[in-house]
């Protein structure tokens, strides 16, 4: 009688001892290979310091051992060098344009107004005005003449004339009514004459 009581326990104690020991020994195969793990995941950022040299230091001198960061710091520092030099001598060619595109005081002669290129070539605009309409012309000192704008008043038509590099009319046309500028370069200065024609 008394057996039988005492079978149920000891087999319920068997149980439960036989299943404590199989978790734990099934659990210690997980809790051996989880500290390899720790190491190779320690040890991934410092495979990748080579190949990311910015975001990457910091972290391997936090996760690895003191002996390791000397050994792998010098491949960073070799690669640090080799990617700033070719970006400063992009920047370099950019201040001669700014330098270049100053350009000299205008000064004004007869009206006109005068600036002289980097080449030495002088060029001179000035603005007339008619009955008829205002022009604005620019002559150069290799005798080129040239109309910059003609707008003609209300009532006027505008039509320009020129026949050779250095020489130019501006009419302004009514009916039975004009206003003529003509420009040309004379004596190595720009000449001009307004006249009136009709009434």
């Amino acid at each position: 009688m008394r057996s039988s009581r005492w079978a149920p326990i000891a087999g319920w104690c068997a149980a439960t001892a036989s299943s404590i020991v199989l978790a734990s020994v099934a659990l210690l195969p997980v809790l051996r290979t989880s500290s390899p793990e720790d190491s190779a995941l320690a040890q991934l950022p410092a495979a990748e310091s080579s190949t990311f040299p910015a975001p990457l230091p910091s972290v391997t001198t936090s996760a690895t051992p003191s002996s390791r960061p000397a050994t792998r710091k010098p491949p960073v520092t070799t690669s640090k060098p080799t990617t700033p030099s070719p970006r400063p001598t992009t920047t370099a060619p950019k201040p001669p344009p700014a330098a270049t595109g100053t350009t000299p005081p205008a000064t004004t002669e007869d009206g006109w107004t005068v600036t002289t290129a980097a080449d030495g070539k002088r060029t001179y605009v000035r603005s007339f005005r008619v009955e008829g309409g205002q022009a604005v012309i620019r002559m150069t000192s290799d005798a080129v003449v040239s109309l910059v704008t003609a707008t003609p008043a209300d009532g006027w038509s505008v039509q320009k004339v020129q026949d050779t590099p250095d020489n130019m009319a501006v009419y302004f046309n009514e009916t039975q009514h004009s206003f003529i500028i003509h420009a040309t370069w004379f004596n190595d200065r720009p000449f001009v004459q307004v006249s009136e024609v009709g009434s």
